[in-house]
């Protein structure tokens, strides 16, 4: 299948990229053999505009309809592209008949500018996909003419190399650390002061990044650098409660055979069980589960690997891609997703 994938692909940021869905669904394309066209519709309103992206927004979308006559895709996948127009959409329907649209969003839907790109793309695009679940999340942007459905934050052996559950314990620099930048008010913000005022005096290095005084990491080597350096890590989300919603964070953690604390209100033990994930309630759950942790390495070691396996195997972005077309071209399932009670109609 010939596949178009536009997404932001940071060509500008010069190798210091994101390991991000949209390059996972990329590795998963070339897996299935599939004939890939990259678009970085960012990188190339910023070139077009002689810098400015906003100057470059008319002649961007020129450039997709230009680049989807050549390649003449059979599905085109749109990530958070706000520069590209419906009306671009619709050219490129009418100069490639046949070709099927999807978007896919990996923001929280219960944040206004995730919802806004989705009614932006609701009435164009034939699938609207989010790493968010819930009835109450997905059915409203149904139009009687689209299908909208849960999609997992993909994985790839390419993106995700390393495998920390091999190592000991003495080979990391902090036992469990958390990369974000919470803002005032932000809920991960309180979460993470009064989990690190709770190990304060505990023989738990925890590590913040992005936070204080410390500078945030967000891609490139640099950051499969602190990958390596960790041993557990915490993954939170701006909020607590959204059914299977994660950044892409927990791709990085647990494809890179880290520990992954995981908040066990996410609903995610419908994917991974205590053998492969550590699940906590609060603060003091935390704590307690982390000094055990501390205390028993060659679980440690056990947890991360299945965890790493597991994500791998059903998470992979080959397999998240094969969901996302046999949803796209409405074809029956060849795998028992885990996920399809969430695709609606």
């Amino acid at each position: 299948m010939r596949i178009l994938l536009i997404d932001n692909l940071l060509i500008r940021r010069y190798g210091k990229l994101r390991m991000g869905p949209g390059r996972a669904l990329a590795c998963g394309a070339i897996r299935g053999n599939h004939r890939l066209c990259e678009f970085s519709d960012r990188d190339l309103a910023r070139y077009l505009g002689f810098g400015i992206a906003a100057l470059g927004e008319k002649l961007v979308n020129k450039a997709l309809l230009k680049t989807a006559q050549n390649f003449r895709p059979d599905a085109i996948l749109i990530g958070h592209c706000d520069f590209i127009r419906n009306e671009t959409l619709a050219a490129i329907r009418k100069a490639v008949p046949g070709v099927r649209i999807a978007h896919f969003n990996v923001d929280p839907m219960c944040d206004a500018h995730p919802q806004a790109q989705m009614r932006e793309r609701m009435e164009s695009c034939d699938v609207l996909f989010a790493t968010t679940a819930g009835k109450e999340y997905l059915t409203p942007f149904l139009t009687g003419k689209n299908v909208v459905a849960y999609m997992p934050n993909p994985s790839d052996p390419a993106l995700e190399t390393l495998d920390n559950s091999l190592r000991s314990a003495d080979d990391f620099s902090f036992d469990i650390f958390y990369a974000g930048q919470p803002r005032l008010g932000d809920p991960r913000l309180d979460f993470v002061n009064r989990l690190a005022a709770a190990l304060r005096d505990k023989p738990v290095r925890f590590e913040l990044v992005g936070m204080g005084n410390r500078p945030a990491v967000v891609g490139g080597a640099a950051y499969d650098d602190l990958l390596a350096c960790a041993k557990m890590g915490l993954n939170i989300n701006r909020y607590f409660g959204m059914k299977w919603y994660s950044s892409d964070r927990i791709a990085h953690l647990m494809g890179s055979g880290i520990l992954t604390a995981v908040y066990d209100g996410d609903q995610l033990q419908r994917f991974f069980t205590e053998k492969e994930v550590l699940y906590y309630h609060d603060v003091p759950d935390l704590v307690e589960k982390l000094l055990w942790i501390q205390a028993h390495d060659d679980e440690r070691k056990a947890i991360a690997a299945a965890g790493r396996a597991k994500y791998h195997a059903i998470f992979s972005g080959e397999r998240t891609l094969n969901f996302m077309l046999e949803t796209l071209f409405d074809r029956p399932y060849t795998s028992d997703y885990e996920w399809a009670e969430e695709v609606y109609r």
